[in-house]
């Protein structure tokens, strides 16, 4: 059914999807070359309207040349009475207020004139920072324009408006044409809504931003208010043509315009975002994949009923080897038919058989692996006995005691022959006490009267058999512990049998104990499944698991401790004569 369903996939929804997707691109790019020759029309025809309206404001000037009266105030001195100065203050300012604030242009803020260290202001609200004693940039009666007009941004001078209206300011020479001198400098702030006049064929398109800059970035009119007077900081990734260009960050996918001014260093810019640009088309792209999404899931539940017929006996074969996995063999799948799935449900049931045959075969395959385990078990003991072995005989040759030394080298041969002979696997009882006499021999002779150790035969050692290295690795344990504890270590070992045949080694020591929790985490160790990964670092639970690998979980090592009282590890193995030694498998429990 996944395959049908893959299948269907690959041949209608995909190669659907994607001639969707190419052609939404297609028509969205259609949309933004067709915007993007639009924009720049309107953009030249909105340069020639600004230009035409500062052609206008740079006129305005001229005005003043019309009153006699003024310009004899300008030749005037500044040095003459007082009455005289607020005489000609008032006529030169009601003349600026009749002129120019209340002569019908709405876009001109404030009028000023600076002639001869003297002020004339006329504007429609309050203003500051424009007076004879501030630094109000380097201009003034004397400075000379060579007959141009100059225009000023508001960040380039100290003047601010009430309610900061955003203004630019054309600065102009006053000239006396008769007498050849300079009467002073006109200043006009005219308020940046002309140039809203100008774009207003732009700003219809309520979700684009119109915006002018100067050379360095910084923009003059903006349809943000609260941008004019910024940097765009972005200013100099623009491409330098006039046109349009699209921009790639994720963030801010948009479409921009730009046309240089031509009597300016100014630029003019259109931006538009491009989902905006797209909304009806991802309005019908939405409403297509809507349609879409619901013929595929009617012509998926259509496919799913056809392919329910082929499919069901291929979910029958898949829950049945389920619990083949789960280890039930006994499991038949009757199909009658003769197509593919019914050869398939024939080889099936042949499998089923045929594997639960092979388990029989090879449970004694699965006894050797478990033979395996025993002898890596026994290789980590090794080391470690020789290692400490090894030792003594060290601390024998430090001493120079000849008779020692060759005493000690020759219960360490018996010793490594016993340890070479990695053959047997059992040996008798006999022998692990004759092996752990020869190792407790050799660590009194080195710790002197520091140990002492007794053995206690209850039994015929020589007629029964034991696990090989059993001994060894718990003896180490109470030697170690207890000779870090007290001065004399005594270690006691006991073989009896018990009625149930059972054989019981039983080791004490005087060593310091353990603590109480940890008792109980060996002891949970020990009660684990012996058939599980063991830490090798730990040599009474491999002991453990040997015994318990060999004979069954019932029989192993049993731990009782107390704090400062010393250690009794008992070690519990059924009765095994030589007769049953070759019977031993590693696994089968002994009765």
């Amino acid at each position: 059914m996944t395959k049908l369903m893959i299948t269907y996939i690959l041949l209608t929804v995909i190669p659907i999807s994607i001639l969707g997707y190419i052609a939404y691109n297609q028509y969205t790019r259609s949309i933004e070359e067709q915007v993007g020759e639009y924009i720049p029309k309107l953009l030249e025809q909105a340069n020639e309207n600004i230009d035409n309206q500062l052609s206008e404001i740079k006129q305005l000037p001229d005005a003043l040349y019309n009153s006699s009266q003024v310009i004899e105030v300008l030749r005037k001195d500044s040095f003459q009475s007082k009455s005289n100065l607020l005489k000609d203050e008032f006529l030169v300012n009601s003349y600026l207020s009749r002129t120019y604030i209340n002569g019908g242009n709405s876009d001109i803020l404030g009028v000023f004139l600076i002639s001869k260290n003297r002020l004339f202001t006329s504007a429609k609200t309050s203003f500051s920072g424009l007076e004879l004693e501030s630094s109000f940039l380097p201009y003034g009666q004397d400075i000379d324009l060579n007959g141009k007009e100059e225009i000023i941004l508001p960040y380039q001078t100290n003047l601010k408006f009430k309610d900061k209206q955003p203004f630019i300011l054309l600065m102009r020479q006053l000239r006396d044409y008769e007498n050849q001198e300079n009467l002073g400098t006109m200043l006009i702030a005219i308020d940046l809504s002309f140039f809203e006049k100008a774009l207003i064929n732009l700003s219809e398109e309520k979700d684009s931003n119109i915006w002018i800059a100067d050379s360095d970035g910084r923009i003059i009119y903006h349809t943000n208010p609260s941008s004019i007077g910024e940097i765009d900081k972005k200013y100099e990734s623009y491409p330098t043509i006039n046109g349009s260009f699209r921009t790639t960050s994720l963030d801010d996918n948009h479409l921009i315009s730009a046309e240089d001014f031509q009597h300016s260093d100014w630029r003019i810019f259109h931006s538009i975002a491009l989902s905006d640009l797209t909304k009806e088309t991802d309005a019908v792209r939405n409403g297509t994949i809507i349609a879409f999404i619901l013929v595929v899931f009617i012509s998926i539940i259509i496919s799913i009923i056809l392919a329910w017929n082929v499919s069901n006996p291929l979910n029958r074969l898949t829950r049945l080897m389920k619990q083949v996995e789960r280890g039930n063999f006994n499991v038949d799948l009757s199909i009658d038919s003769k197509d593919e799935v019914g050869i398939l449900a024939k080889s099936f049931n042949s499998m089923t058989q045929e594997i639960n045959q092979l388990i029989k075969k090879n449970y004694k395959i699965e006894l050797r692996q478990k033979n395996a385990e025993l002898y890596a078990l026994q290789s980590q003991i090794n080391p470690h006995f020789m290692y400490n072995t090894l030792e003594t005989i060290g601390y024998a040759v430090e001493e120079e005691e000849t008779e020692s030394v060759v005493k000690i080298i020759t219960l360490l041969g018996r010793m490594l022959r016993y340890s070479l002979n990695n053959k047997d696997r059992v040996v008798p009882i006999s022998f692990e006490v004759m092996h752990i006499n020869n190792y407790l021999t050799i660590q009194k002779f080195r710790f002197e009267d520091r140990i002492h150790f007794e053995i206690h035969e209850e039994m015929d050692t020589h007629q029964y058999y034991m696990p090989k290295f059993i001994l060894q690795p718990i003896i180490e344990n109470s030697i170690k512990y207890g000779l870090d504890q007290h001065e004399k270590c005594l270690i006691d070992i006991f073989v009896h049998k018990t009625k149930e045949k059972e054989i019981v080694l039983t080791i004490k020591d005087n060593g310091p104990g353990i603590d109480e929790k940890v008792l109980e985490k060996l002891n949970a160790s020990l009660r684990k499944d012996p058939m599980a990964g063991r830490d090798s670092s730990f040599g009474l639970i491999n002991v453990h698991a040997r015994i318990a690998m060999i004979f069954g979980e019932r029989y192993g090592l049993k731990v009782n401790s107390k704090n400062n009282e010393g250690t009794e590890v008992t070690i519990k193995f059924p009765m095994v004569t030589g007769d049953a030694v070759d019977g031993l498998s590693g696994g089968e429990e002994i009765a």
